[in-house]
């Protein structure tokens, strides 16, 4: 009779432990897919790390970028805002109860607004499309800049200078994407000028470009997301 009571509470704590593991098991790959999705945005969103996008991260961990990172046919997102295409973004940005969606909008039409719709980035030659015409230039690095912002959090400025091509295209480009080594840009915020210095300045206006391919509502969904 002891013996198979033994032979019972044997049985029943192998039991146990079997479920626990099934258990711990079944869990493990729900931690593993919220890691993927913050490193495996589409349109190569991938940030390394939020704190990264957000701002946050050491000196040694910024690379140099050739411009091959921003290769592509992009448009600009401002008549989006304009036309009220973007209002689902703004009221998002407005949740937290820090501003309105309309005060956000207001910041966003100072910071989005430009006449330059389009631009094209293929080799070292970059096209802006302005009221139907085009500027051509080419372009070749010139390193980069770290800023620091008034809330703390810092971004880089990767710069390139025109070696050649239209007087009118600007001597100067800066791009700004929230990523800081080498990588295929999924959107970029834009600026421009003939002073370098100047152009570095620059915090108020940051025309910014999505991929001439995805629609009003896709680029609704990809701000979402971020």
């Amino acid at each position: 009779m002891k013996l198979t009571q033994a032979l019972a509470l044997s049985a029943s704590a192998l039991l146990l432990l079997s479920t626990a593991a099934a258990a711990q098991e079944k869990s493990a790959p729900a931690k593993s897919e919220s890691h993927n999705h913050a490193h495996n945005h589409s349109h190569g969103h991938s940030h390394g790390s939020s704190d990264v996008y957000k701002g946050y991260f050491e000196d040694s961990a910024v690379k140099e970028r050739p411009l091959s990172d921003w290769e592509g046919d992009w448009q600009s997102v401002y008549p989006y805002l304009v036309d009220g295409t973007l209002d689902p973004v703004m009221q998002h940005k407005a949740e937290d109860g820090k501003k309105s969606a309309k005060a956000f909008r207001e910041e966003y039409d100072v910071g989005y607004k430009t006449d330059v719709n389009r631009i094209t980035i293929k080799g070292d030659d970059v096209t802006f499309y302005r009221d139907g015409k085009t500027t051509e230039g080419k372009y070749a690095s010139d390193g980069y800049e770290i800023l620091t912002y008034k809330k703390g959090n810092r971004g880089v400025r990767y710069i390139f200078k025109k070696t050649g091509g239209d007087a009118s295209a600007p001597q100067y480009i800066q791009f700004s994407d929230h990523t800081i080594a080498p990588q295929k840009a999924g959107h970029y915020h834009l600026y421009w000028g003939d002073d370098r210095a100047t152009v570095l300045k620059e915090l108020t206006n940051w025309p910014t470009y999505y991929p001439s391919s995805l629609s009003g509502k896709e680029i609704v969904q990809e701000m979402l997301e971020h």
